[in-house]
């Protein structure tokens, strides 16, 4: 524009000098065409870039800067309450990560389901770690149903809320509990079913004493006054009684109501149901436990990583919170020993072997 201008008075001298006549410039031309540029407005370079963005620009390119924006933001608040509230602090990044963690968990169930669907396999079907995914999802879902049908109700979640921090062991699943937590109610969770494992071997001893066949009766004897006495028993001589197990005395639905209810607590089940109903949730718990073992065998005990190990030896009876990650395998495999080699028809066996195999390695009874 003032190139042009300056063509134009630049034309109407030369056109006097060319004898046309001669051409009267205006100051103030020449001042617009000879005056340095103005300066950019100082707010305009303080302005975020999303802000000076046209209507044209993509949509993403918006997205995408107030999202830069908000994680800054979030990142400074979190940072203040670290340094101001940190008791508060572990609270609130122990709930976000819980929630992260459970949408992934949610995300990676749906895609298996989905896979379960267009392969059409079954559950027992299933690589480990996927079987072990769907297991312990289902297990967290069951605990938070009741959470969730007492929020509904308006201004209910501030109550829920308070309950939550208030009972956390009892209505927090695993997501939402620090490191500390965790380790404080493995261990109390522990605690509770070990109150029967003395009940259960001291009804192993009991109900074998009327065996007919002498030898049976006699292995069995030794093996539960060697558990009693504080000695680990071996996978062999665990096999060796396995008829008794299958059938009369102790097949699964041969046991005595008190042996069914005391096994019950040793998964976790609650005991206060109708026995068949009892008898049906701890032979499907049971038979779960074993396919997820012969999965383990394909994949290999040694595959797993230490978080892995020692909660499959905490699901099955061992208290793995005091174990070191080589202890923990090292129980693993004599686990995976026994249950490769028992039928289905002897369930009754593994879930009792949840407790004889338990009572005295090492320091799983601190």
């Amino acid at each position: 524009m003032a190139l042009s201008r300056l063509g134009c008075c630049r034309g109407g001298l030369h056109g006097g000098l060319l004898g046309v006549g001669p051409v009267t410039v205006p100051a103030n031309c020449l001042r617009r065409v000879l005056r340095a540029p103005e300066p950019a407005p100082a707010w305009r370079a303080l302005r975020h870039p999303a802000y000076c963005l046209s209507t044209k620009t993509n949509p993403k390119a918006i997205l995408a800067a107030v999202m830069s924006q908000f994680k800054y933001a979030n990142g400074k608040y979190e940072s203040f309450l670290e340094r101001t509230f940190p008791r508060f602090y572990l609270l609130y990044s122990t709930f976000l990560k819980g929630v992260r963690t459970l949408f992934s968990e949610a995300k990676e169930v749906r895609r298996i389901k989905l896979n379960m669907s267009l392969q059409k396999i079954d559950f027992h079907q299933l690589p480990y770690r996927e079987m072990e995914r769907l297991r312990q999802f289902r297990r967290d879902l069951i605990k938070a149903i009741p959470i969730g049908l007492l929020s509904l109700p308006p201004f209910a979640n501030y109550f829920v809320f308070l309950l939550m921090y208030l009972f956390p062991r009892q209505l927090l699943i695993r997501h939402f509990w620090t490191p500390k937590q965790q380790f404080e109610f493995l261990n109390i969770y522990h605690g509770m079913r070990r109150e029967v494992y003395p009940e259960i071997i001291d009804g192993l001893e009991q109900v074998t004493r009327f065996v007919a066949d002498q030898q049976l009766r006699d292995q069995m004897q030794e093996l539960c006054t060697k558990v009693h006495s504080g000695s680990h028993p071996e996978v062999a001589k665990l096999l060796a009684v396995r008829s008794l197990f299958e059938g009369h005395p102790l097949g699964l639905q041969r046991l005595r109501i008190w042996q069914v209810k005391a096994l019950s607590r040793v998964l976790f089940l609650t005991p206060h149901l109708p026995i068949f109903f009892l008898r049906y949730r701890l032979r499907s718990h049971v038979l779960e436990l074993q396919h997820l073992d012969r999965a383990m065998l394909k994949l290999g005990v040694s595959e797993l990583s230490e978080e892995e190990v020692k909660m499959a030896c905490y699901s099955r009876g061992l208290n793995s919170t005091h174990l070191s990650a080589s202890e923990c395998q090292k129980w693993l495999k004599q686990w995976v020993q026994l249950s490769g080699e028992l039928k289905d028809s002897e369930v009754s066996l593994l879930a009792h072997s949840m407790v004889l195999l338990s009572t005295n390695y090492l320091g799983a009874k601190e």
